[in-house]
């Protein structure tokens, strides 16, 4: 059995915003943004990078699912303490994608460090989601 990954959801508070972090700041394009007005005007939003055209990572608020208000509020309230989860980038340089990243005024949460596979930093997006930024050295 062949599988794939296709999509990762990621939580924001605000997909406006978090569209122009995806884009701008980090270089990702658009994949689809349509709103749906049979489901409450669900709008469906999903980024990726060129490199990745087969994979989406969906922009999807964190009040957008039917849930009561107060379940909505705690997974916000989670995303934005940056304990929601979040996504890795391999790059081919971390130290010089970080510099990138700064000079855009992206908050970058940990400096690039030597770990045992490679060089590893942390950024976070504008809803608190922490991510990851690594470049592999020991060929995996």
């Amino acid at each position: 059995m062949k599988t794939t990954i296709s999509h990762v959801n990621v939580w924001v508070r605000d997909q406006d915003e978090a569209l122009a972090f995806y884009t701008d700041k980090l270089g990702f394009e658009v994949r689809e943004d349509v709103t749906v007005p049979e489901f409450n005007n669900f709008r469906w939003l999903t980024v990726g990078p060129p490199s990745q055209p087969d994979l989406q990572l969906i922009l999807c608020r964190t009040d957008a699912m039917p849930a009561s208000p107060e379940l909505a509020a705690k997974l916000a309230d989670v995303v934005a303490q940056g304990a929601g989860g979040g996504v890795v980038l391999a790059v081919e340089d971390c130290r010089a994608t970080v510099a990138e990243l700064k000079s855009r005024g992206v908050e970058i949460t940990q400096e690039p460090v030597d770990q045992f596979y490679g060089v590893d930093a942390g950024f976070r997006d504008p809803s608190g989601n922490q991510h990851r930024i690594t470049q592999r050295t020991d060929g995996g």
